[in-house]
């Protein structure tokens, strides 16, 4: 089952293609996803970071057998993540918990996966887990013009800075528009929500400053900010330092489009924790993306993607995400997060 949230039934047919038109008087679309692919590393001990568990010495009992099992079971949901009976993955998926390039070009060559020709944008981050975000996108669709990785300091009162998980930064052009993105993985909530809560307030603070900065050298500049933020949509990180909202209609234009909000008011998540559903994996986008004006992208929905056989059957955590471990146990599931998307359509006769 797919869970969205739409704009009307009249507006959305206006954007169903006619038959017998030429490519140019049909609408165009574009599919942006975000999925957090749980601890998807190598069995290849990294001496640099913590990854001990997830080799075959170590507690995880970790061995290629379960890392070829975990990279189809994931490019069994990336195939297919988007709307319904769009069955090709998506055009733009921003990934996180990944150890290194190499596990993704292994995943980006998984049969379901590699017709897609999946390009990679990725870089090695502080992080002492050894885990980093990544773009993967199709070159058809989507050209980089340049990225870069943004440090993340952690708040905190000893004299040796501690950094998290860098912001990955990407330009580049959908199609002829330019598209700003911003892909994060937020610090975790160990040791407690409130505890915790700085070190977030502290991403969302560099990611507001990113995004200000483009905006203020060009105001009608396309920004998407998606990633595990490790916050839910009504979360003082996005509500005031980063400042989202879930209102269409918001007297700062240069705030951003929060989608999530709207099904995390109905009790839907992307992640269960004590019986109580979170939505911490989200895609935030400007609000000249809702602008009806012939010829732009317009965001048009947004999703979770969630069948029936990505959850657990049975136990005490039956109805949650079907995740690949359970402590040490291997579970062979997916993820412990359901993957997010969002579309956005470029009505007929716009450039190409």
């Amino acid at each position: 089952m797919l869970l969205y949230f739409l704009l009307p039934a009249a507006l959305l047919a206006a954007f169903i293609p006619p038959k017998n038109k030429s490519r140019r008087e049909q609408p165009q679309e574009c599919v942006i996803a975000f999925y957090n692919l749980e601890n998807l590393y190598d069995t290849l001990d990294d001496p640099l970071t913590a990854d001990d568990e997830f080799t075959p010495a170590g507690d995880k009992h970790y061995n290629t057998g379960i890392f070829m099992h975990k990279l189809s079971n994931l490019s069994t949901i990336i195939s297919e993540l988007g709307p319904a009976g769009r069955y090709h993955p998506p055009d733009l998926l921003g990934v996180a918990e990944i150890e290194n390039r190499d596990v993704l070009e292994k995943l980006i060559a998984q049969p379901l996966l590699a017709m897609a020709r999946y390009r990679i944008v990725h870089f090695e981050s502080p992080d002492p887990r050894g885990i980093d975000v990544a773009l993967l996108y199709r070159q058809q669709v989507f050209q980089v013009v340049s990225s870069k990785p943004i440090p993340v300091a952690l708040p905190g009162g000893s004299k040796e800075v501690r950094y998290t998980r860098d912001i990955l930064y990407v330009k580049g052009m959908l199609f002829t528009d330019t598209l700003h993105l911003l892909i994060n993985h937020w610090p975790s909530r160990r040791g407690g929500e409130v505890r915790s809560a700085p070190a977030r307030m502290a991403a969302a603070g560099i990611c507001r400053t990113i995004i200000d900065s483009l905006w203020k050298a060009d105001p009608a500049a396309t920004i998407l900010l998606m990633g595990d933020l490790n916050d839910d949509p009504n979360s003082r990180s996005i509500t005031r330092r980063l400042g989202a909202s879930g209102e269409r209609i918001h007297a700062n234009r240069f705030s951003l489009f929060n989608p999530w909000t709207h099904f995390y008011q109905k009790g839907i998540g992307t992640l269960a924790n004590r019986d109580r559903w979170g939505l911490f994996d989200q895609i935030l986008i400007s609000r000249n993306l809702l602008e009806e004006q012939g010829g732009n992208w317009q965001w048009v929905a947004a999703g979770i993607h969630r069948k029936p056989f990505m959850l657990e059957n049975q136990g005490r955590f039956r109805g949650y995400p079907m995740r690949t471990w359970e402590g040490n146990r291997y579970r062979g599931g997916f993820s412990d997060h359901f993957p997010t998307f969002i579309t956005l359509i470029r009505p007929a006769g716009g450039r190409y």
